[in-house]
């Protein structure tokens, strides 16, 4: 069997483990207690919740329009997807039957938007989306510059400040609770658990940081030579600028390190979103 075909099965595979977890989320947890998602799901939630209608069939009947707006602007491979996610979560929602696991309001919140980011994850990092309102953000911000986080979070703030109304303060406070669990785990599983930072570091004991950042770290670096400029010594010129990105974790040795060769060394730290290829740590050979 080729490459290719088996990557194809693995994504299919894992987009179903993905609408598996969601429709737990929905069902075991959000949808007996009135608890709202964001975005088309959650629409489609409130709708039962207020007309009484099927939740299925709203959420199948409400994607539509955003499909077909992926389908020309977006990718029609990601609509292809999206629709057997989509589809199947109408499905899985309609079949699947739990007893009651808990009546506790914040168990109920953090379980179904932990369950629910999960399979919304998973389902993103294959391909495929499970709520039309990525597929508007995406395409808003193609067409405007608006970041989709922005575009998804004023959605929801509508969506929210609705069931306030519609509903109760209260469920919609506890929909916001499970949104924000729902948006952190998504982010956890599509990004990574590894969180990383930048760090630039500028000192007249460049060569010994540099040795200790390979030796002790492992870590890959970038140095950059700097003309002159001013720090707390007064003007220096003709120094170097040492770039490197380390996990989160590694921050306070970094920074022991640093201390404990100039403890006046200027330090500065950034967030990185996205890495990809440079020096890893299990190629290095220590000196």
């Amino acid at each position: 069997m080729k490459k290719t075909t088996v990557s194809t099965i693995s994504e299919y595979v894992q987009i179903a483990i993905g609408v598996i977890l969601a429709s737990i989320g929905l069902k075991a947890f959000l949808l007996p207690n009135g608890f709202l998602d964001g975005g088309v799901t959650g629409i489609a939630i409130l709708i039962n919740s207020t007309l009484h209608l099927n939740t299925s069939l709203v959420l199948i009947a409400l994607s539509i329009p955003f499909l077909l707006l992926a389908y020309f602007s977006i990718s029609r491979t990601m609509v292809f997807k999206s629709i057997i996610a989509i589809t199947g979560l109408a499905i899985m929602i309609q079949l699947e039957t739990f007893s009651t696991i808990t009546e506790d309001k914040l168990l109920i919140a953090i379980f179904g938007g932990l369950f629910l980011g999960l399979g919304i994850g998973i389902t993103v990092k294959n391909g495929a989306v499970l709520d039309g309102t990525e597929i508007l953000a995406i395409y808003i911000n193609n067409k405007f510059g608006i970041t989709i986080g922005k575009i998804v979070l004023i959605f929801n703030f509508i969506l929210f400040s609705i069931t306030a109304i519609i509903v109760s303060l209260e469920i919609a406070m506890y929909s916001i609770l499970t949104f924000l669990v729902t948006a952190k785990i998504t982010d956890l599983i599509i990004e990574g658990f590894e969180d990383f930072i930048g760090i630039m570091i500028v000192s007249t004991k460049q060569t010994e940081i540099k040795k200790e950042i390979v030796e002790k770290l492992g870590a890959g670096m970038t140095i950059y030579k700097g003309v002159n400029g001013f720090g707390n010594r007064g003007k220096i010129e003709d120094f170097e600028v040492i770039h490197t990105v380390i996990n989160r974790f590694e921050l306070s040795k970094v920074n022991k390190l640093i201390d404990s060769i100039d403890p006046n060394a200027f330090v500065m730290e950034f967030d990185v979103n996205r890495i990809k290829g440079g020096l890893l740590k299990k190629f290095i050979k220590k000196i």
